[in-house]
């Protein structure tokens, strides 16, 4: 049976209106077809994430904006039920690695959580990351390698590594395995600019 398709179409008619623009106009700065945004506002279509990415970049919004924006047209003040299907995803340059964003949009806090998937050969790699941000890595199935620096450390099932991420670094799977990890980037602040241990 088929997921039901997300409730984005009023998150992105009410953005759209927001900015005063019409269907023709959003088509235009998006390259995303008038009768596609009509069936996507109307709810008849699921959109891509490729379709998401130009119609976040058109609106001058987060993806994530829109989707906890459909989120919260459907549920309470109180609790945020977010469906899996709408969960925004980044993949990895190399298309092995999934990261899938969890932190709401929204949020104040100083953090970011995702969850990793990674096929066998899959690497994730990072520029330095703001002064002061630290990863915390743990992994739930399988076995990663963090390089930082000159440094590589292994990381097996049930493990959590902590790391200044300040410079370059790498996330990779070198195994003949799938791994699963949450990975969360502390930003600077986090800990009132305490050095993280």
């Amino acid at each position: 049976m088929q997921p039901p398709v997300p409730e984005l179409g009023e998150a992105l008619k009410q953005s759209r209106k927001g900015r005063r623009l019409t269907l023709e106009q959003l088509a235009e700065r998006s390259g995303v077809s008038k009768s596609m945004l009509s069936q996507i506002e109307r709810g008849k279509v699921n959109p891509t994430f490729a379709v998401l990415w130009n119609l976040s970049s058109a609106l001058g919004v987060e993806i994530s904006d829109l989707i906890s924006g459909a989120s919260e047209a459907v549920n309470s003040d109180v609790v945020e039920h977010m469906k899996g299907y709408s969960t925004p995803e980044i993949r990895s340059q190399d298309g092995k690695c999934l990261l899938r964003i969890l932190n709401p949009a929204r949020s104040a806090l100083n953090m970011e959580w995702y969850e990793l998937l990674y096929e066998p050969g899959g690497e994730l790699d990072s520029d330095a990351h703001a002064e002061g941000t630290w990863e915390h890595l743990t992994v739930l199935d399988g076995t990663l390698q963090v390089h930082v620096a000159d440094r590589v450390f292994t990381v097996e099932a049930g493990e959590t590594l902590r790391y200044d991420v300040g410079q370059p670094h790498r996330i990779a799977n070198a195994s003949g395995a799938s791994a699963r990890a949450l990975l969360v980037v502390a930003l600077p602040g986090q800990y009132g600019g305490q050095r993280q241990t």
